[in-house]
């Protein structure tokens, strides 16, 4: 950052202040413990029993330190290559019609709400609402240092037990919806598409927006024909941005195909993907006949589900990538 040229070129400096940033936010905290660590060990020595309140004072530090090294921990934990991306992540209303819709975009708000309180900004890249309400299908972009790392623990079905608003005799209803999520990639990225292997197609947006909404065609829709791989977009402002947004979301699927096709492990978990459906569910949210949210995968449950399903999910976060460290290391 201090050569003469650094600022020559828009595009690098902002990519190595964002680098920068990234790496203070990793080293400042550890140097940052440790000082406080040292500082500590250095008092130790001249404590005296009968000094109660250096005593008190020196807990309350042990304390503090100890809080500070269980983040750094679970910092550890977010090492993965594309964890510190931002997220794109889309939900996908499952069978049950009305019931399903409306548990999506329930999902939409728990995760905005998670973002908000991350300082992440939320960005609507594609929506279809549904027929009566709540949405069909909704893709977002999650931007902020590691969105990915966190989100990336909730792919998978998500199931939600309740009396359902929607009967009038009152009865309890179980709906479900998938949540897919996949890292932003960044533009340096080497995936090239050749024209002749795309398809783009051009339809008018349906969800709300501004005055061109539904008078002309502005959504569009870019198949990848030979791995079938679609993304799409249509909340942009004009048919050029959307485009764009689209392309650097098909880069990303595709990307994230090919390490599936790398990595045994993620080519496992696709393979194994299941239907929308009772049985397949990650996390389980139950409002009746009691409140319960437990994730499947790890165990760990809550009987706080309004705190969950607005955007609490740091617990549920942790615990799975807990769990995911402790099986890596066994291996």
């Amino acid at each position: 950052m201090s050569a003469a040229d650094f600022w020559d070129n828009t595009d690098r400096p902002k990519k190595i202040v964002k680098e920068l940033k990234i790496l203070k936010a990793t080293v400042e905290p550890w140097d940052m413990a440790y000082s406080k660590y040292r500082d500590l060990a250095e008092i130790f020595p001249l404590l005296k029993e009968d000094d109660r309140q250096m005593l008190l004072d020196l807990k309350n530090n042990i304390d503090g330190l100890l809080v500070i090294t269980d983040k750094l921990e679970f910092q550890v934990l977010l090492g993965g290559p594309l964890d510190k991306n931002s997220a794109i992540l889309s939900i996908n209303a499952g069978a049950g019609g009305t019931e399903s819709c409306d548990w999506a975009g329930m999902l939409l708000r728990m995760y905005s709400r998670f973002a908000g309180s991350h300082g992440y900004n939320v960005r609507v890249i594609d929506i279809l609402p549904g027929e009566e309400a709540g949405i069909k299908n909704v893709t977002v972009l999650i931007e902020g240092d590691y969105a990915y790392g966190y989100l990336k623990t909730e792919r998978g079905v998500h199931r939600l037990v309740r009396i359902s608003p929607f009967d009038a005799n009152k009865r309890r209803h179980t709906s479900f919806a998938s949540v897919d999520v996949i890292p932003e990639i960044e533009e340096d990225l080497d995936i090239k598409l050749e024209e002749k292997d795309l398809r783009v197609d051009v339809y008018r947006s349906k969800g709300a927006g501004g005055q061109s909404v539904n008078t002309t065609d502005s959504a569009v829709r870019i198949t990848h024909i030979p791995t079938g791989i679609v993304a799409q977009c249509q909340n942009e402002r004009s048919q050029h941005q959307n485009k764009q947004t689209a392309l650097k979301i098909l880069k990303a699927r595709i990307y994230e195909a090919q390490q599936e096709k790398r990595d045994a492990e993620l080519k496992q978990q696709d393979l194994d993907k299941k239907k929308i459906e009772w049985g397949s569910q990650i996390r389980s949210y139950v409002l009746h006949p009691y409140n319960l949210v437990k994730d499947h995968r790890t165990d760990f449950e809550t009987g706080d589900s309004a705190k969950v399903l607005d955007g609490g999910l740091d617990d549920f976060i942790e615990s799975f990538l807990k769990l995911n460290a402790t099986r890596q290391s066994l291996r």
